[in-house]
């Protein structure tokens, strides 16, 4: 089934091109579940074949991944948390995600928008709660863009290294999926300890 499915997503990539990329990571990036790995590592895969061009790909990710995004920010900004509070279901956003996403961006503040690209179920719904806070739109878009890169970046290497070996991209995703969530912890600190010593001078 893993085999099919990831067949399937070649053959979108393949068929559709650059626009194939940026229209489902455009989907990825709002409340759909479509993991980027099956989107990014064909894409990747197809650029070591010749298909396509491994530095439009990630072009065409990190613009899709943007405007999903800006999807999720607009709306949460536009209509605020009581509507996603009672409505947020019916545009697959559970109370309890809102929540999550909601506290881990006001705990850990806006450097939340490039982290949580980097971890797997948070890219779906970190731009909510920076909508609701009314994040700054150049920021918002900054931090967002530079971890859809990232990402991008590391999904398509994988696709071209790797191939369609499927049992193989099992493997190395789930260890770029923790290497994700090292350096989003290593970021966190640096950025963190940073803001500390701006308010201990200050």
């Amino acid at each position: 089934m893993t085999e099919q499915i990831a067949q399937f997503f070649v053959r979108i990539v393949s068929d559709w091109g650059y626009i194939g990329i940026f229209v489902l990571m455009a989907l990825e990036s709002t409340v759909f579940p479509i993991p980027s790995e099956l989107v990014m590592i064909p894409a990747g895969y197809l650029a070591h074949q010749g298909e396509l061009s491994a530095t439009l790909s990630v072009v065409a990710g990190t613009a899709g991944s943007l405007v999903g995004a800006l999807i999720n920010y607009v709306v949460s900004r536009r209509y605020g948390r009581s509507f996603l509070w009672n409505h947020g279901k019916k545009i697959l956003v559970s109370r309890r995600r809102l929540a999550q996403m909601d506290y881990f961006f006001r705990r850990y503040g806006e450097i939340t928008t490039f982290l949580g690209r980097l971890i797997p179920v948070a890219r779906h719904y970190i731009s909510i709660p920076a909508g609701l806070a009314k994040m700054r739109l150049w920021r918002f878009m900054l931090f967002t863009s530079l971890g859809a890169f990232v990402w991008m970046v590391v999904l398509t290497a994988l696709g071209y290294f790797i191939g369609n070996n499927i049992e193989q991209i099992k493997q190395y995703t789930h260890l770029v999926g923790y290497a994700a969530i090292a350096l989003s912890i290593v970021a966190f600190i640096y950025y963190y300890t940073k803001k500390r010593v701006k308010i201990a001078k200050n």
